[in-house]
């Protein structure tokens, strides 16, 4: 069973100004079936949300910890819940 989920991850290292948002966004539509954002946080790290099924939000969780990523990751603190919703496609804010 793949039920849905919530990721929300909050990525750490050189992810500002190399654009890794970007990079996220088309990773998380490559994907498929991935709903939420990446956003820049003024502490330099970038916070990822994703909703859709585990074993999507699973590799996208798996790139951004050592895929092919923009800039250099040190470091991914993620936690998972359950969706909320209100996500129509997966966005840059």
């Amino acid at each position: 069973m793949n039920t849905d989920v919530r990721l929300t991850a909050w990525v750490r290292g050189k992810v500002q100004g190399v654009g890794f948002r970007w990079f996220t966004r088309a990773r998380a539509l490559e994907i498929g079936g991935l709903r939420g954002f990446a956003l820049n946080l003024e502490d330099g790290r970038v916070q990822v949300v994703a909703e859709g099924p585990r074993d999507a939000c699973q590799e996208l969780l798996e790139w951004l910890v050592k895929g092919d990523t923009p800039g250099k990751v040190d470091g991914v603190t993620e936690i998972w819940t359950t969706p909320r919703g209100g996500y129509e496609s997966f966005a840059i804010r």
